[in-house]
């Protein structure tokens, strides 16, 4: 385990008839890399509940949480990750970049195709197992 303070956040896995949605990030050390949306959970919040509010506040849309994916733990240097991921999918407004520069619907065959957040790059094999090919 990192010595470092460890941050609690979570992560969509949104999908859309056999694609996985990237957004790529527009600010801090990491601007430029691609990662799944999501963020912090706050103090008093369940992972749940910081889902829905980070992907209103990032993308505003509406998701509906389908199930648990996995948990990513992650050492980056200054900071232990522990990314709890979840299977979604949206179920109103339309996607508007609010704190990215850029998404894309990736199929499983071009999900590669990207420079991911290394943390997020673990579950990329999980997501080609989960995500039907079409």
């Amino acid at each position: 385990m990192n010595r470092f303070r460890t941050i609690n956040v979570v992560a969509a896995i949104i999908t859309d008839g056999g694609k996985v949605l990237a957004t790529q990030r527009g600010y801090g050390e990491w601007k430029g890399w691609w990662e799944f949306p999501g963020g912090k959970i706050e103090p008093g919040e369940t992972p749940h509940d910081a889902i829905m509010r980070e992907i209103k506040e990032e993308l505003a849309v509406g998701i509906e949480v389908e199930k648990k994916l996995t948990t990513v733990e992650y050492d980056y240097p200054a900071f232990h990750l522990s990314m709890q991921c979840y299977l979604c999918h949206i179920v109103s407004g339309r996607l508007s970049l609010l704190e990215h520069d850029d998404l894309r619907w990736l199929s499983t065959d071009d999900i590669g195709s990207v420079r991911w957040l290394p943390a997020d790059r673990e579950i990329i094999p999980l997501i080609v197992r989960e995500i039907p090919h079409r």
